[in-house]
């Protein structure tokens, strides 16, 4: 029986379309949907157990894969299976769960698992910006109790003109990469990054993508009502007990505001609250504390978080008693790692990160090996986030979704600054020391300053910054938070990170709690981490001003050079042999790439002090060394031969070639020695390729008076001895004919036809 499907069409204005269908396929899950833009084809399958888990929160888990045969390819390694998700399916993930998360009830703990798979490749479509669109059709397809439809758009912008998901070749044109999640009401979700672009243009950039988004969010629910949109799913919901509610509101509220208000540290602060929450739990029984324990603990924290909020709104104080608009104490420092090739630390407030660079050949290049996206990365940064950075105690499972995303967000807050010819790989790492609220801003400071000191030429320094905003709905007051804590990214209504040099923003990542969010308030907020990024630039900058002039002396510096193509292969040797002695013996590291479009060699030599690297030029210069038919060139002898010694040129080491015996000079010479010995040096004259030899010629005699009365020998007649080859003297005379075999057959006769 063929399925019954239900497709729908969404135009993206410039003949390109995404559709939407149902009913063919994984009709087992709770939601299912294919989304088709060109030959790009992801199919997303979500499910949802219908019964709650023992756990205060959404365990939602949303994964997103490639699969290699897609684009027609097989996976790399030694098995070919795919096996754990690569850090541009991690990030997509990310992408994803960030805007589904919030729009699900706080009290529905039910095991939920959005699955979405690129089934098949367009090269000229970028997959990642339609799992957003498919996540959400999938769910409205479904009962799940989901507040409503969302997508995500990826915005481009090439000369001006802003595009909706672009494809790859457009985007590497563009001065702009993000990506936007949002329901037809609300933004919700803002990730890229940008060519130091200003705060209002990136403002126009959410706008144009949130009217796409809106078509995208129609569309869905069209689908639904065409499919048969399903009854809501009743659950049970967690335990409210008002009376409960208020009494704690009562008892907690004022002593919360009072400890929030005294401007303590992080740990005093937390033991404190601790303490207030522990006292509460005391007023109880056990026998209620066994009923409704953990009631207590829940309104206590809302309670908190009431408490918090309104200090901030009323009074404008924050925890640590700084203002909305202050930055916490700043300290940096460089060159703190003796042995590293540039490192710094970057201490603001209770966050710290201290960032190392490492300086390498395009051999050390990151690999990118995904069915939607293949090639290297040049400079990339790693984020490591340990467990003691924040006084924690707990298992450690690897680089969690986390860091990568982190990690990103900096990496892409500096690349744009690393000049294009850069000739190193350069690897940056940031270990996270301690914690206490915008780490990978840290990051970028830590970042930035710590390729300054490896001498990296950076085009400009870069700082970041976390933004936070507490509003009211009620009261329209709202509060934008420069350098937000922990707690604040807990209890607020945005986090927004943003990062940028003193002319634009360079890279911004953002989740909005609130619906409706005002272009006004994010535009305040976008001036307010401008003012803050600055300031924390200034400090960055006081420590050091500009990239060191050169690399460290322990650092390896890296020189390149190009080479015609015909040479290549000569300095690579016979299985490689002549680059790697020359490797062992001049203690560098030595790369050759085949460049594209000139096919010349690009040859990367990469080694700690001169002596290495002029050895290596010394070697190329000598391979690609012509000597001028004419000239006089100066020569060591480096090999002593019967017929003559091998000699090289003294301005191209290795480059040799041999002086015959006879052009040694003018007189016969019997012994090679009793002219020349080792590590003679002379000159010789250049008479190019010897027609009858093949072989190039030099000549020290010529460029040596001629001896008196030198009579030059005879040249030798070719054709001598020819007259006494006579056919009497080729010995037939003893050939006789009686020597001939005589047990040959008689002919016979050759019949007639």
């Amino acid at each position: 029986m063929i399925p019954k499907t239900y497709k729908e069409v969404i135009d993206l204005g410039d003949g390109r379309e995404i559709s939407i269908e149902t009913g063919k396929l994984a009709k087992q899950a709770h939601g299912s949907v294919v989304v088709q833009s060109g030959k790009c084809m992801l199919l997303c399958t979500v499910v949802s157990n219908y019964r709650q888990s023992p756990v205060d929160f959404l365990p939602l888990t949303v994964d997103y894969r490639e699969k290699f045969a897609a684009a027609g390819r097989y996976p790399g390694g030694f098995f070919k299976r795919e096996a754990r998700p690569s850090d541009g399916e991690v990030l997509t993930m990310r992408l994803v769960d960030r805007v589904l998360r919030p729009l699900f009830p706080k009290d529905y703990h039910s095991e939920t698992q959005v699955m979405i798979q690129l089934m098949s490749h367009d090269p000229e479509v970028m997959p990642d910006a339609m799992a957003g669109l498919a996540a959400s059709a999938a769910i409205q397809l479904s009962d799940f109790p989901f507040e409503c439809p969302i997508s995500e758009a990826r915005v481009g912008r090439i000369n001006g003109e802003f595009i909706i998901n672009p494809t790859l070749a457009q985007l590497e044109e563009s001065d702009i990469d993000m990506m936007i999640g949002a329901s037809a009401d609300s933004v919700m979700m803002v990730e890229g990054e940008m060519d130091e672009i200003s705060e209002e243009e990136m403002a126009d950039a959410i706008k144009f993508a949130h009217e796409a988004i809106k078509t995208q969010c129609a569309a869905q629910v069209r689908l639904a009502e065409a499919f048969g949109k399903k009854e809501v799913r009743e659950y049970e919901g967690e335990r409210e007990e008002e009376d409960l509610e208020k009494k704690i509101y009562d008892m907690a509220y004022d002593k919360v505001y009072a400890i929030a208000k005294a401007g303590s540290s992080k740990h005093e602060r937390s033991a404190a609250f601790e303490t207030i929450k522990e006292d509460i739990k005391a007023t109880f029984s056990e026998e209620e504390l066994e009923d409704f324990g953990d009631l207590v603990s829940k309104y206590y924290r809302k309670a908190e978080k009431a408490a918090i909020r309104n200090l901030t709104l009323n009074e404008g104080l924050r925890l640590d008693g700084r203002k909305t608009t202050e930055i916490r104490p700043i300290w940096c420092e460089v060159d703190y790692l003796p042995s590293t090739h540039g490192s710094s630390i970057f201490t603001r407030g209770e966050t710290q990160a201290l960032a190392t660079v490492t300086l390498g050949t395009s051999r050390d290049a990151n690999q990118i090996d995904m069915p939607s996206q293949e090639g290297e990365e040049r400079f990339y940064l790693h984020y490591n986030f340990p467990p003691f950075c924040t006084g924690e105690a707990r298992p450690i499972r690897g680089t969690s979704r986390r860091e990568v995303g982190h990690g990103n967000l900096a990496q892409r807050a500096l690349k744009g600054m690393i000049p294009e010819d850069c000739p190193y790989t350069v690897r940056v790492v940031s270990e996270v020391l301690e914690s206490n609220g915008s780490s990978s801003m840290a990051t970028v400071c830590s970042g930035t300053m710590a390729l300054m000191d490896a001498g990296v030429q950076m085009t400009k320094p870069v700082s970041g910054i976390a933004m936070g905003l507490i509003s009211d709905a009620d009261s329209g007051k709202y509060a934008v938070l420069s350098d937000i804590l922990g707690d604040e990214d807990h209890l607020g209504d945005m986090d927004f990170k943003v990062t940028g040099t003193a002319d634009g923003i360079t890279a911004c990542q953002m989740d909005i709690k609130v619906k409706g969010l005002s272009y006004e308030i994010l535009v305040n907020a976008l001036q307010q981490a401008r003012d803050g990024r600055l300031h924390i630039l200034e400090k960055l900058t006081d420590t050091i001003a500009a990239p060191n002039a050169d690399v460290k002396d322990h650092a390896p510096t890296m020189i390149t050079r190009r080479i015609p193509n015909e040479f290549i292969g000569a300095l690579i040797g016979p299985g490689g042999k002549v680059i790697q002695e020359m490797q062992k013996e001049t203690e560098t590291t030595i790369v050759i790439n085949e460049d594209p479009v000139t096919e010349e060699g690009i040859v990367e030599i990469l080694g700690v002090g001169k002596k290495g690297i002029d050895a290596v030029m010394a070697k190329i210069d000598s391979l690609l060394f012509k000597p001028q038919v004419g000239s006089v060139y100066e020569v060591k002898v480096i090999k002593m031969l019967d017929f003559g010694a091998v000699v090289e040129y003294m301005e191209a080491p290795g480059n040799e070639v041999l002086l015959h015996v006879s052009e040694l000079a003018w007189e016969r010479t019997e012994n090679v020695s009793d002219v020349v010995n080792m590590g003679d040096v002379f000159d010789v004259k250049y008479f190019g390729q010897d027609p009858r030899t093949r072989k190039e010629k030099v000549s020290r005699k010529a460029i040596l008076p001629k001896p008196e009365g030198y009579v030059e020998r005879p040249p030798r007649d070719n054709n001598r001895g020819r007259d006494n080859r006579g056919r009497d003297n080729r010995g037939r005379d003893n050939r006789g004919r009686d020597n001939r075999r005589d047990d040959r057959k008689p002919r016979e006769d050759k019949k007639e036809d």
